[in-house]
């Protein structure tokens, strides 16, 4: 993406989002949310946190309307993307796709037809189709936990990694990993294999690990549901011998074990909450009730959650 990429603190987002563009003439907002069904937990925090903002926001501002519709394919969502300009006639749009490509031409009608399109984490394979694109901060969600591994092990000692799935977000994850891992010649990252954000398959790749290494003294599992694929396998093995199992995502009940401090191989998290789907519509329908923009891409930092924060991340009532 040619645009500049403003790594702004949440805190910080909402006035970033509406300074200095002139404000138009106010208008009424019906603003389109298309997301994923809640297949697994991290899409049932986006379908919570979606929720959560309609609520809030319709609340909050009389002028706007906010429809939700979820999709268990690309097919489906593409043809629900149809039915926001044709029948419900929407004039604003965040959309968070099922895969880049198949959505990118009906995202392309939409924004054709004068809606207002955002786009979230998964982005579009031309970005023409967008007006703006906000995301978690992929490259920090892979460097963070290498910093914490490499710190903890004092620099020595053999390393696994689990994948997710073969997209530019986990290459980006994995690249910043080994990015740190290379200041750290005695760390030695003996394999990494895709495992799917899936905790049977991260289970599967971590017990064919059990069988193959002998000694290891940390599991990357890049996901807090592989996490407990992984922590499951260990256990099965009776292995001793890992210190640290380092997730990603902050999914509740990772952020409620590092509180109790009860597993001393979980000490640290990262964030990559499914509340950007929540700050993307906020920060859409407040612009556009404003007649403003949104800067062309906005990332949410991920940050190192420990016990000193977790409270900051610990959210009981969403399934993730």
């Amino acid at each position: 993406m040619t645009s500049i990429t403003r790594r702004i603190a949440l805190t910080a987002v909402a006035a970033a989002a509406l300074a200095s563009v002139p404000a138009l003439a106010a208008e009424k907002v019906n603003l389109g949310v298309s997301i994923p069904a809640a297949t697994h937990s991290f899409m049932g925090g986006i379908n919570y946190w979606a929720n959560q903002a309609k609520k809030d926001l319709e609340k909050q501002h009389k002028d706007l309307k906010i429809t939700i519709k979820t999709a268990a394919n690309a097919q489906e969502q593409a043809n629900q993307l149809q039915d926001f300009s044709t029948v419900t006639k929407i004039n604003a749009l965040v959309v968070f796709p099922f895969e880049s490509a198949a959505l990118t031409k009906p995202v392309a009608q939409v924004k054709a037809k004068g809606a207002y399109v955002t786009v979230v984490d998964r982005g579009l394979t031309d970005t023409s189709a967008q007006d703006a694109y906000v995301a978690g901060d992929n490259t920090a969600f892979g460097k963070i936990p290498a910093e914490y591994i490499a710190k903890q092990l004092n620099g020595k000692g053999n390393v696994v990694a689990l994948r997710g799935i073969a997209t530019t977000l986990d290459n980006e994850r994995m690249d910043a990993f080994n990015s740190v891992l290379k200041n750290h010649p005695d760390i030695k990252l003996l394999d990494a294999k895709y495992a799917n954000w899936n905790r049977d398959d991260a289970f599967k790749v971590t017990q064919d690990y059990l069988t193959r290494f002998k000694e290891i003294d940390a599991i990357w599992a890049a996901d807090d549901d592989m996490a407990v694929g992984v922590l499951k396998a260990i256990e099965q093995a009776k292995r001793k011998d890992i210190k640290i199992v380092f997730g990603g995502a902050g999914a509740k009940g990772m952020v409620k074990t590092i509180l109790d401090g009860k597993d001393p191989r979980i000490q640290a998290d990262v964030s990559y909450s499914p509340k950007f789907i929540y700050d993307a519509i906020k920060l859409t329908a407040e612009a556009r009730l404003k007649g403003e923009k949104l800067p062309e891409t906005t990332i949410i930092p991920s940050v190192l959650i420990t016990k000193e924060n977790a409270k900051d991340f610990y959210h009981p009532n969403s399934p993730f």
